[in-house]
């Protein structure tokens, strides 16, 4: 004999109440209106919305526990105490230049580097000489310069004799537009040449010089484009170069920036605009910028500050200790013992004393040292939080996340 069992119609019954419940919408269609409000009733009951546990904020842990259990896991705690005022932070930096005081001199054409007329740390101003290279390049650019100012001469004169013949009736309208555009053609190939030269490092008197002596040079004098610091030397003297090939690096070394390196778990507490210390060398700066990415391999991200060379004691590469003055904007922020922190769920908790045992509160880090740590998040003055035996007390909280 064969039983009959009573099956939902829907599927997918098995393995998702979502499905099925979308099924029993479609039926509801179907049924007086009084009836098919009070079975969706019924099934919103049975079925409540699903919501993702990652979207919402971490709640607090409830661990309960008598006094018994406390005292025979050696949990210790220490009251909480309020900040105000700033917290500083000490992290990591590396001074560097910034990328808009830095400027690349290359070699305007190809050719041999003749000399190189600066050193390494040198201070330069604007227009100084700085390298003398002897290129073939150059010869030819001056070639084609001097043919285009005879082929702009005579598409000029000609011109003139058109225009002439056009005014006296003799020659059509057509022939004088014909070579009105061969002279402006000829002009702008002239401008061209010079502006060619122009690049080359070629001055607007040595211009002048080529246009009336005629005499072509074979080497070019490269100047500094700004004052500054020579910071490094790319070429040697009687070394070849490619056109664009890097000879001379300058750069204005005041002010400076700090690229420090700050945790990922850190990283909320640091704004635009906070003061930056350097202890070492009394210099105050700002922060100018806050990296969007993380480093995979150090889970920090670089906060740059800006700030003065102290009269060139503080110098490009070099590794410092940079100060965070961090305000609290209105928000309570706390002192708790450093070992009352730990790490769970990529997040730091600590363990609130409680009528019937403690509670696992998340909070945010602001800055910590061998004793303490500065956090944020729902305390009160009167609160107690465990800093010995915590080891329990994580092990607890894990517990409950698997249950």
């Amino acid at each position: 004999m064969t039983s009959h069992t009573t099956t939902c119609a829907c599927p997918a019954r098995r393995a998702s109440a979502n499905g099925c419940r979308s099924s029993n919408r479609l039926r509801l269609a179907f049924l007086p209106r009084n009836l098919a409000a009070l079975v969706g009733f019924a099934i919103a009951a049975a079925f409540p919305p699903l919501t993702s546990p990652l979207a919402a904020e971490p709640a607090d842990v409830a661990i309960p526990m008598d006094e018994h259990e406390i005292r025979t896991a050696g949990i210790v705690t220490s009251p909480v105490s309020p900040e105000r005022g700033e917290t500083e932070l000490s992290l990591p930096g590396t001074v560097a230049i910034p990328p808009s005081q830095l400027r690349v001199v290359a070699a305007p054409a190809n050719g041999l580097l003749e000399a190189v007329l600066v050193a390494t740390d040198e201070n330069v101003v604007a227009g100084q000489p700085i390298a003398r290279l002897r290129s073939p390049d150059l010869v030819e650019a001056q070639r084609q310069y001097l043919a285009a100012l005879s082929d702009e001469a005579l598409s000029a004169d000609r011109l003139r004799r058109t225009r002439f013949l056009w005014e006296n009736r003799v020659t059509p309208e057509r022939e004088l537009r014909v070579v009105e555009t061969e002279s402006a053609n000829a002009k702008s190939r002239l401008d061209e040449r010079a502006q060619i030269l122009g690049l080359m490092e070629m001055s607007e008197a040595d211009i002048d010089t080529l246009r009336n002596s005629r005499r072509i040079l074979s080497s070019v004098t490269v100047h500094a484009p700004i004052s500054g610091t020579v910071v490094r030397r790319e070429a040697s003297p009687g070394q070849r170069v490619e056109a664009a090939a890097p000879v001379v690096s300058i750069a204005e070394l005041d002010p400076l920036w700090i690229n420090i390196q700050v945790p990922a778990s850190r990283l909320p507490a640091i704004t635009v605009g906070q003061a930056v210390v350097i202890p070492a060398y009394g210099v105050q700066g700002r922060v100018v910028r806050i990296g969007r990415t993380v480093d995979a391999s150090t889970q920090s991200a670089v906060a740059v500050a800006e700030i003065g060379s102290a009269n060139g004691a503080i110098r490009a590469g070099l590794a410092v200790l940079a100060t965070i003055r961090i305000s609290q904007n209105g928000a309570p922020q706390w002192s708790v013992p450093a070992t009352s922190v730990v790490r769970h769920r990529d997040r730091s908790w600590i363990f609130v004393k409680g009528p019937r045992g403690f509670l696992a509160r998340p909070v945010q880090v602001i800055s910590e040292n061998a004793r303490s740590a500065s956090v944020r998040g729902a305390l009160a003055a009167t609160d107690e939080v465990a800093d010995r035996g915590v080891i329990t007390l994580l092990s607890e909280l894990a517990a409950a996340d698997k249950e």
